[in-house]
């Protein structure tokens, strides 16, 4: 993941921007789970709110990332910042992510074969810290849009969106309410 350009920030921002980075890259770049989980203090947890995967405690996190996060990431995932925002002891981090489905990732979409289809999506994670170290990560996505790029939800009946609503975060020239003018075009109702 690309650093982003950040205003000055306090020496207690950039440690915990810092320490962000850090955990990334060992999730991204050195793909190893004993350095990504030495990062967090030993209660941490990790919710991917969309489907409740991640764990709680070095243990659970430890399986996590070593069974299912860092060895069911596609070889083509990148992560593409948007904006990142630091407060105390909380860092708030929207960026995208674009990889094709090529591999099974139960961490993302538990129990679903490899598409072979490319993916765009908008992520959030709020990051929380404690002691120098990450306590918790929650991470939230459009799980419909996923659904809707992998061929699995049909926007077409439903009020949904699939890549364009990631592309909208990068381009904001993208027209808004599309999804309100095919409703009315409609009839009113997309089913």
């Amino acid at each position: 993941m690309n650093a982003l350009k950040q205003p000055k920030l306090t020496p207690a921002q950039q440690g915990l921007s810092d320490l962000w980075d850090e955990h990334l890259r060992h999730e991204f770049a050195t793909r190893d789970p004993d350095q990504t989980v030495d990062t967090m203090v030993d209660d941490a947890y990790v919710n991917h709110v969309p489907v409740l995967t991640g764990g709680t405690g070095r243990d659970e996190l430890g399986e996590f990332y070593a069974q299912y996060f860092i060895p069911q990431m596609p070889p083509d995932m990148e992560i593409v910042p948007v904006s990142r925002t630091i407060g105390h002891e909380r860092l708030v981090d929207e960026s995208v992510a674009r990889f094709t489905h090529t591999l099974r990732m139960d961490w993302l979409l538990p129990g679903v074969a490899p598409t072979g289809k490319r993916v765009e999506v908008a992520l959030v994670v709020i990051v929380e810290f404690r002691d120098g170290k990450l306590l918790s990560e929650r991470i939230y996505w459009d799980q419909a849009s996923v659904l809707v790029q992998l061929g699995m939800l049909d926007a077409t009946t439903l009020p949904i969106a699939g890549v364009e609503s990631t592309r909208k975060v990068l381009d904001p020239s993208i027209p808004s309410n599309q999804l309100i003018k095919r409703a009315t075009q409609s009839g009113g109702t997309l089913r």
